[in-house]
């Protein structure tokens, strides 16, 4: 009978290469963090910014595109410019070192919050949110910023 031989393995270089900087980075993360990820790993060959201002002229750059979209009224260029929008503000995020997903669950919980306090005052007054108008909701809002200002 014939001994089988092991495969020996001296270096890496047996692994298989990447087609891309980008590959290794899990599809399945939510799309801020895989936006994060992904602009991390583009960062670390080189590919960003200088500094922040490069990309918030990026932003305003997008924000301008969005508006335009907007007046053409073209859903699925809205869309795009919507997701670009969100793409650089994730870039800012990554470039000043900050967790979207942490970043946005604190407005999130800051804007329960705020958005419980008109329910709750608006109760109070024996009135339901379908009997407010947005003025009253947006003086209530007013009072809950300043009750809860940000820490």
């Amino acid at each position: 009978m014939k001994e089988k031989k092991k495969p020996v393995r001296t270096s890496l270089t047996h692994q298989k290469k990447k087609d891309s900087i980008l590959e290794g980075v899990p599809g399945g993360l939510s799309s801020l963090s895989l936006a994060y990820r992904l602009t991390e790993k583009a960062s670390g060959v080189g590919f960003d910014w200088p500094d922040v201002k490069g990309i918030l002229k990026k932003l305003d750059e997008e924000m301008k595109e969005l508006r335009e979209a907007l007046s053409l009224q073209k859903r699925n260029r809205i869309r795009e410019e919507i997701g670009d929008l969100l793409f650089v503000i994730v870039n800012i995020a990554r470039f000043l070192e900050i967790d979207p997903e942490a970043a946005l669950r604190r407005t999130i919980e800051k804007f329960t919050s705020r958005f419980h306090y008109i329910e709750r005052s608006l109760q109070k007054r024996g009135k339901t949110l379908q009997e407010s108008n947005p003025l009253e909701m947006d003086r209530l809002w007013g009072e809950a910023k300043k009750r809860h200002p940000r820490r």
